[in-house]
């Protein structure tokens, strides 16, 4: 079995591609049964956020499982497979396994240690388990990923900071306009990047701020966090009421589809009405064709690149250190997979010599009598399994413990032929 990543990202891919791509949470069951049915694939999930897609699979045979990861994007995303190829990467198994911890510890991020990732692969790790796409391996992965996240913002400083998508739209925002003060901002959704949004235009000096949600209990319970604030709420049938009033409107909702376009801005806004548009939604929340009004001026998340380039250089050498964190978690996990050669082969040993000890205790037994037999069992039973765990024992750590691959598989070699163990196998299959 070998573990491999097949995706894109921001590094690959720009938006209008990645949202094409883009598998919510309500989608991800089906998606997942769907790469669990193709033939080469044994385990998979899916993390998907506004900056990557990813599809993390175990597979019997690398080359049919990434051809069938892709065939399924292109399917999906409805992108013919040469349009897409040029925008995908490709990493397996020890590539794959640091890719997956350089992203938890947020240094695979737009955003250099930015925090929000990790939150987002444990709920990959869990969809995964709750639709049966996750087994043994990626269990075993993930959860080592988790811990290699948590350790890098528990022991490096590279968090301190970090900006999120988030803060770099507010900033992109106030370099924009100088005064956020003196703008009336409207947010339409309600979810955790809203959250994020009140919390970096307050700090900013932002104090009109509106919140445009599907639902007024959303809105409600973002305005309860910040009982100060004084955030002005609405519902979606107002939207445009809201945006005719506001200088700054930032598009942060789940839709899949465009809520703002052309059009609906036209029928909006008065002619030449001044407005921004900061959507850091993907897909987007904000059609393409707004950048035709002259009047208008919209920004979406690759536009926070040159924001987010001014924090990182600050962070790079925390980043350094996170690196050599991420080593040691990425070598605790290849020990973990390398042992997995050896299960065969110990409980192949094991099934062996218990069989041995059942059968010379059942002649023993016997040859006892009935009532001896019955009454010492139990001690003879214990007595000759001890024996047999202690004379196992040292050869299954020591076998386990093994880290040079080559000398693992010649030690497995020799025990199967010292104990016949690759014979009986065979036979089980051809007779069995």
């Amino acid at each position: 079995m070998n573990i491999a990543v097949v995706g894109l990202s921001h590094k690959t891919a720009p938006v209008e591609v990645r949202e094409k791509l883009s598998i919510p949470t309500p989608q991800a069951e089906a998606a997942i049964a769907h790469l669990r049915s193709y033939p080469h694939i044994e385990e998979a999930t899916i993390l998907s956020t506004c900056n990557r897609l990813e599809i993390y699979i175990v597979t019997s045979e690398s080359n049919h499982g990434v051809r069938e990861v892709s065939q399924f994007l292109s399917e999906y995303g409805k992108v013919p497979l040469f349009q897409l190829r040029p925008y995908l990467f490709t990493l397996l198994h020890q590539d794959a396994v640091t890719h997956l911890m350089r992203v938890a510890a947020g240094l695979d991020s737009l955003v250099l240690g930015e925090g929000q990732i990790l939150a987002q692969v444990k709920h990959t790790h869990k969809i995964g388990q709750q639709h049966k796409g996750i087994g043994r391996i990626l269990n075993q992965l993930f959860t080592k990923a988790l811990a290699a996240g948590k350790r890098v913002r528990t022991e490096t400083s590279i968090g301190t900071g970090a900006v999120s998508i988030s803060s770099a739209a507010v900033e992109l925002a106030q370099v924009k306009v100088q005064n956020l003060a003196a703008c009336r901002v409207a947010i339409i959704g309600a979810g955790k990047m809203a959250r994020l949004l009140v919390q970096h235009l307050l700090s900013k000096g932002a104090h009109r701020i509106t919140i445009v949600n599907r639902s007024m209990e959303g809105a409600q319970e973002l305005a309860k966090q910040f009982p100060d604030a004084n955030l002005q709420l609405h519902t979606l049938d107002e939207m445009g009421q809201v945006i005719a009033e506001s200088d700054l409107v930032f598009t942060s909702t789940a839709a899949t589809e465009p809520i703002l376009d052309r059009a609906k801005l036209e029928m909006i806004l008065e002619p030449n009405q001044p407005l921004m548009l900061f959507d850091i939604s993907v897909p987007r929340n904000v059609d393409g064709d707004v950048n035709q009004l002259s009047h208008v001026q919209a920004f979406n998340v690759d536009d926070l690149k040159a924001v987010v380039a001014q924090n990182q250089e600050t962070r790079r050498q925390m980043a350094l250190e996170a690196e050599a964190l991420l080593e040691e978690e990425v070598e605790s996990f290849d020990m973990w997979w390398r042992s997995l050669e050896t299960v065969s082969t110990i409980s192949c040993l094991r099934d062996k010599v218990e069989t041995i000890r059942t059968q010379e205790l059942e002649k023993a037994l016997s040859r006892l009598g009935t009532e001896f037999a019955e009454k010492h069992q139990e001690v003879i039973e214990a007595l000759t399994r001890g024996i047999v765990n202690k004379i196992l024992h040292d050869p299954m750590v020591q076998l386990r413990a093994q880290q040079d691959i080559e000398a693992r598989r010649k030690a497995m070699e020799t025990l199967k032929m010292l104990f016949n163990l690759e014979t009986e196998a065979q036979s089980e299959r051809q007779f069995g």
